[in-house]
């Protein structure tokens, strides 16, 4: 720490008492001067031979018992003051970080210039400041930190501004500049060390980009806010540390902060930090990670900062919604409602996620580029797309155990990311069933238009077994399922697909690109199909073929774990040969059931449903395992 000293005397001052303080001398005191509640019995010469303001005051008071003299609005109070009398007496005096900017600004007060006398007390703490102070990183912050009790007048002597100044040129600097002391996290050290705690790791490693990060954690939040504006302002830092700068600083000043569980405190206080955080961020996309922005949405929502804050961290959500996880979603719904879950907000993250290529499109034509050929897409990949819908399927599945959700919001969601196409339609399908339920009273045309998001050529084989036995899903459903076994069984052994009636040749041929294009009754009952019983016979068929290969079926032809016993596919063939079976089940009600195009590339459900699968005591009974 620098630091200065004044003066050449011996300290005399002493005192007596807590409220007394006087100058060993043989001098008769000749002026009390009280500041506060503190009285300092002083002589007027040394005094008035620099200060001003202390010479208007002896002369207004000139007649007053006592000679007594009242400077209680003095900035830094008794403490600053004889700091001031000791450098009038010529005593010794250390000025530094602490209580310089006290010193400065009651000099200030005390008119302590160069006007009065030559090389008096305001002079030499402004060439203290200017080529120490300032030169030094932790002194700025520390002087910083200090100005904030003494405002407006440190303020107005521009301490604070060039504070600022110093402070956010040394964090512009080039990290190959820094040879400066600063703090840095020991964890991160250890790291960059092979984590050898024997290794000076000061002078092993080279200075991170992120170096002076800690230092600021320091500052209260509206001096803090002041510091990243004029770091900002640079514009040499890059945004991704200026995101891990208020990160740190969120962590640091928001008890509970990284757990998403504030602890209680100061309302108030900290509302005006999450706000004041948001309001940091930096605009550009990967800034900040999503985890981070799902943090400060969670505590503004628990501090009910308001709905600008909301809207803002949402926005951003949404701008990197493929990087977001399932438990960055779990948004607690406002006070008032029902459910669980804000899956309001979290619609919206996914329409500004959405938006982003319909923008792009928009800013193309207004720049003149009409005549350029279109692109297959906007600035979202494929692999983008497909991480949030992804997301959005697990999402579903978790919000689907909330019994009071409505299912109007349950299914405008899914079909939010419905035209995104994806390899495996098993994660939607889960969610579907976990929905199904937890809410057995849904409308037959709500499960009417949900089940049609479920495209039964991209559900893995685990996941038809799953869906053949599935009480809760209609019978048309299931009829396409075992359809689609069938198919890929047949694929898998060689053989070609079986001559099968017009509706159930629908199901393969036409566009169905979306499912909601379907043009039926949305109250028909779908559970109403004749021969239910030569339906059920048919999927303990298709459940017999796929546990039997489970457990160990033939390998032959190079199919692997995934091939069919020769005998067991010629009965299933034979049962889907039968037009009589497909006629009756199809007939009555006229139509196939829309599926989402895509490949037939699937995944696998997991381990859990394909075991309880296996263990059925029937296979002749639907069921579903969530």
């Amino acid at each position: 720490m620098k630091f200065m000293k004044l003066g050449s005397k011996p300290d005399s001052f002493q005192t007596d008492g807590n409220n007394v303080r006087y100058v060993v001398s043989e001098l008769a005191k000749d002026i009390t001067v009280i500041v506060g509640d503190v009285k300092f019995y002083l002589h007027k010469f040394p005094l008035l031979s620099k200060s001003a303001h202390l010479q208007k005051l002896v002369t207004a008071a000139a007649g007053e018992p006592n000679d007594e003299v009242y400077i209680p609005e003095i900035p830094g109070g008794s403490a600053a003051f004889e700091i001031c009398a000791k450098f009038c007496y010529g005593m010794t005096v250390t000025v530094n970080a602490y209580n310089v900017v006290a010193a400065r600004c009651a000099a200030e007060y005390l008119g302590m210039h160069e006007t009065i006398e030559k090389g008096n007390l305001a002079y030499k703490i402004d060439i203290f400041l200017s080529s120490s102070i300032f030169r030094s990183w932790k002194d700025s912050i520390i002087v910083l930190q200090t100005t904030k009790a003494l405002m407006p007048l440190s303020e107005e002597l521009k301490l604070v501004s060039n504070c600022l100044e110093s402070i956010a040129m040394k964090a512009s600097a080039d990290v190959s500049n820094v040879d400066w002391s600063y703090t840095y996290n020991r964890n991160k050290l250890l790291e960059e060390n092979d984590n050898n705690p024997n290794r000076n790791g000061v002078r092993n490693r080279s200075v991170p980009k992120d170096w002076w990060v800690e230092d600021l954690c320091e500052l209260e939040i509206d001096v803090y806010m002041r510091v990243i504006a004029s770091i900002k302002s640079k514009g040499i830092v890059l945004n991704d540390v200026i995101g891990e700068a208020l990160k740190a600083y969120a962590y640091r000043y928001l008890p509970g902060f990284s757990k998403s569980v504030l602890r209680c405190g100061d309302l108030l206080k900290y509302q005006s930090a999450v706000a004041t955080i948001v309001w940091m961020l930096p605009s550009e996309k990967g800034s900040v990670s999503s985890s981070f922005l799902s943090k400060l949405l969670k505590a503004s929502i628990f501090l009910a900062s308001g709905d600008e804050t909301k809207d803002e961290l949402v926005r951003l959500m949404g701008q990197q919604l493929e990087e977001a996880t399932v438990s960055d979603l779990l948004l607690r719904a406002p006070d008032g409602e029902a459910t669980t879950y804000d899956v309001d907000a979290v619609q919206k993250m996914v329409e500004i996620f959405l938006l982003q290529d319909h923008n792009t499109e928009i800013e193309s034509l207004e720049a003149g580029n009409e005549l350029e050929e279109p692109r297959g897409a906007g600035i979202l990949s494929d692999a983008t797309k497909l991480m949030v819908a992804k997301l959005i399927d697990g999402y579903l599945a978790e919000i689907a155990k909330d019994r009071n959700l409505p299912s109007v919001k349950f299914i405008d969601l899914a079909e939010m990311v419905s035209g995104i196409a994806r390899p495996s339609h098993d994660g939607l399908y889960r969610a579907i069933d976990m929905y199904l339920k937890e809410h057995p009273g849904i409308s037959k045309s709500d499960k009417k238009r949900i089940c049609k998001l479920i495209d039964c050529k991209k559900l893995s084989a685990d996941a038809c077994i799953h869906a053949v036995q599935n009480e809760r899903l209609p019978l048309r459903m299931v009829v396409q399922v075992l359809f689609f076994e069938q198919v890929r069984a047949s694929a898998s052994s060689g053989s070609s697909t079986p001559d099968l009636p017009k509706g159930i040749k629908d199901l393969t041929s036409g566009s169905h690109g979306s499912s909601r294009s379907a043009t039926t009754n949305p109250e028909e009952d779908w559970d109403a199909v004749a021969m239910a019983e030569e339906l059920k016979a048919l999927k303990g068929e298709l459940a017999s073929l796929r546990v039997a290969n489970g457990r160990g079926g033939s390998e032959r032809n190079g199919v692997g774990k995934n091939g069919i016993d020769k005998a067991a596919l010629s009965k299933m063939k034979g049962m889907l040969q039968s037009k009589k079976l497909f006629t009756k089940l199809w007939s009555s009600k006229g139509g196939g059931y829309g599926e989402n195009s895509s490949s037939d590339s699937s995944e696998s459900l997991g381990s859990t449903n394909q075991e309880e699968a296996k263990s059925t005591p029937s296979r002749n009974r639907r069921y579903s395992v969530s």
